[in-house]
């Protein structure tokens, strides 16, 4: 499969790339790259760890494409007009998107579940990966997040294991249709809402997806879920959810501030469950990791305990850390959906809230703008605050005329308290002003690895203005 062959990554620092490069390097491929974020002197750290794992980087200019044999991994939106991609192309190399690749990889494994679904992928994916390394199966795991069970001195960059067993958990994609490459053994359908795609396209790719499994695992809250569910014939499937007529239900719900508990009624049993990762929309998670643990084999009672000891992805619901009774937490959330659990988590317990968004491009701003500012508005209120920068931008041709103005103006349409501060290390300045004690800071937003960076300015910011406030207050 990969073996013997050589793989060249454009754009190898990427959430989805740098993981599948390591597991095509373990399988025994030689790998080299770039990266534009190379290229532009950020994130040294993750590069430097690819070199010490012995994959050679090169600048984005084409350079490090010498041979017609080399296979070109990139995406397939990236411009004709990027220099590998015109190297690529003028040595003849063959060129494979990331999906391609690992549903290559994917498909080939004796044993594999693929998690799909709007929101949640990355969390289940670590949940059951988490499950079966602790019940001895030693599963391959290809996330699009770092699982911080997993993080090392050896491992920083956790997004995925190499594993010698006979399993494969993936998170699959539906954004950009690839979610139709792959052919699981089990298939996750966490929920069905809009992001990338229409509602009548996603209805479509999940519905296929689930479709070609041997057994589906579905949310049974999830109203799209169910519709879809209802029109298809399915070989075998369990459902999970609160609702009563879940396969794998949550009960006895009790919501803590940094995890919850409760009871997992299954098949007329009840099995107590604790969680070190907050929110319901995280039981919710839980419950799908340990329906597919158990639909490939792994027994409920090992399933339950080692989710016990599951501590979550980088930027899911991250705490980053605390300064004088104000917490700042990084997070993923960037879709509605996203949004509204984070925030929702948020709610449930005391304290303002300031959400920092970084929309992760023009493009969903046009797409989903409306439904965004309308989550804003739904959950936060108050003394409440939320704050824009302008869209995350690294270059190439894109629709500029929608920007994170037109959110704000939809939620301070009706009362809301918002502001658009264009540049990111104002917004940074601004929420260090406003900070007060027991506050919580969330900062959201995808396809940026530099927003940790910024969420722990942030505190560091908190902690210089807040001691100073006190030291002048004497």
């Amino acid at each position: 499969m990969s073996e013997d062959k050589s793989y060249y990554f454009c754009g190898i620092g990427g959430s989805g790339m740098l993981p599948l490069a390591m597991i095509v390097k373990a399988a025994g491929a030689r790998v080299a790259g770039s990266d534009r974020a190379l290229d532009q002197g950020r994130l040294a750290d993750k590069f430097q760890w690819l070199q010490d794992r012995g994959i050679e980087l090169f600048q984005q200019d084409g350079s490090g494409l010498v041979d017609g044999s080399q296979i070109l991994v990139a995406s397939a939106a990236i411009e004709e007009t990027v220099p590998d991609v015109a190297r690529a192309t003028a040595l003849g190399c063959m060129r494979m998107t990331r999906a391609e690749l690992l549903a290559e990889h994917f498909n080939a494994a004796p044993r594999s579940i693929a998690v799909g679904g709007t929101s949640g992928k990355s969390t289940v994916t670590g949940m059951i990966g988490w499950i079966l390394t602790e019940a001895g199966r030693d599963p391959t795991i290809m996330n699009g997040a770092v699982m911080k069970n997993f993080v090392d001195a050896k491992a920083p960059f956790a997004s995925s294991r190499v594993g010698a067993g006979e399993m494969m958990v993936s998170e699959v994609d539906e954004s950009d249709g690839s979610i139709a490459l792959f052919d699981p053994e089990i298939a996750v359908l966490n929920n069905v809402s809009l992001d990338h795609k229409s509602l009548a396209e996603l209805r479509i790719l999940f519905g296929d997806f689930i479709t070609k499994s041997g057994h589906a695992i579905w949310n049974r809250d999830d109203e799209e879920s169910l519709a879809l569910v209802a029109s298809l014939d399915l070989s075998q499937t369990s459902s999970f959810g609160f609702s009563e007529d879940s396969d794998f239900r949550a009960v006895q719900i009790e919501e803590l501030a940094l995890g919850s508990r409760f009871t997992l009624r299954r098949g007329g049993a009840g099995y107590p469950v604790s969680l070190q990762v907050p929110g319901r929309h995280n039981i919710a998670n839980a419950l799908a990791a340990i329906a597919a643990s158990c639909a490939i084999g792994v027994p409920i009672e090992w399933a339950i305990s080692a989710i016990g000891s599951f501590r979550g992805l980088a930027r899911r619901f991250d705490i980053v850390g605390t300064a004088y009774d104000i917490t700042v937490i990084d997070d993923f959330g960037h879709n509605p959906d996203k949004i509204a659990a984070t925030l929702r988590t948020l709610k449930a317990s005391s304290g303002r809230v300031i959400a920092f968004f970084q929309p992760h491009g023009f493009g969903p701003i046009r797409k989903m703008g409306r439904e965004l500012a309308a989550v804003f508005t739904e959950y936060l209120g108050g003394d409440d605050r939320v704050i824009l920068c302008d869209p995350v931008y690294f270059g190439g041709t894109v629709d500029r005329s929608h920007g994170s103005d037109s959110i704000i103006d939809a939620i301070t349409a009706v009362g809301g308290k918002a502001e658009h501060i264009a540049a990111r290390q104002d917004c940074g300045d601004r929420m260090v002003e406003l900070a007060q004690p027991g506050d919580r800071i969330v900062i959201m937003g995808a396809r940026d690895d530099t927003l940790h960076d910024f969420a722990e300015s942030i505190l560091a910011g908190i902690a210089r203005h807040q001691s100073e406030l006190r030291e002048a207050a004497g």
